[in-house]
């Protein structure tokens, strides 16, 4: 079933980049940016990562939690996060599980060879825990400042 803007957010709970387990629904009451990106510390996923933290003080504003979830392991998001000084959680949803409640496990395609792997999209969740806003097949260059354009509309 594809998600659609005002339906309630599925829950999950996965490792943090710091081996401890995040449930999203413990985040009721604030809004969360939920973005999933294919792969830690590749070009596109790194541009993205770091415009989230360099627009972090202007989602802290607006009462935001930004997280960002792709399948790699805990070590690598690790890694991630302390080289780019990033300062928002990042999840791993090794088993894709999250990445396929949330519709964006898909086939893919590079060089003419198909594997499944992570559609870059990002959610909305609002305060009450019901997806705001959808972002599709995301560009990640100037991506971060239009997901905070957009949190000023909810």
């Amino acid at each position: 079933m594809a998600l659609k803007e005002g339906s309630k957010a599925p829950d999950f709970t996965l490792a943090t980049d710091s081996d401890e387990k995040l449930k999203l629904s413990s985040l009721k009451g604030k809004n969360v940016v939920l973005y999933f990106y294919p792969k830690s510390d590749t070009p596109g996923c790194t541009t993205e990562a770091c415009e989230f933290r360099d627009q972090n003080a202007a989602y802290a504003k607006a009462d935001t939690v930004v997280l960002g979830v792709s399948p790699d392991p805990v070590k690598a998001q690790a890694k991630f996060r302390t080289k780019f000084d990033l300062p928002f959680t990042l999840l791993a949803d090794e088993e894709h599980a999250v990445a396929e409640k949330y519709g964006v496990w898909v086939e893919k395609s590079m060089y003419g060879k198909k594997y499944m792997g992570v559609e870059r999209s990002t959610f909305i969740i609002n305060k009450e825990g019901k997806i705001a806003k959808i972002f599709p097949k995301v560009k990640p260059a100037g991506h971060a400042a239009e997901v905070l354009a957009a949190l000023a509309s909810i």
